[in-house]
């Protein structure tokens, strides 16, 4: 067993929540609100797996 205590892992979904929120703001304000649900949830889907990727490795 290790004595090192663990890092605590980032905060992946409170950047994928707010990122839906704001692409539908976003959207919104373009008049394509689930456009705007779509990209701003691919978009912070792809920044959360590239942070877990990073902590992993």
């Amino acid at each position: 067993m290790s004595d090192k205590p663990s890092r605590p892992s980032a905060a992946g979904g409170f950047l994928i929540a707010s990122g839906v929120l704001a692409g539908a703001i976003l959207g919104f304000a373009a008049g394509q609100p689930t456009i705007g649900v779509l990209i701003g949830l691919t978009l912070t889907v792809a920044v959360s797996v590239a942070m877990w990727w990073r902590e992993r490795g």
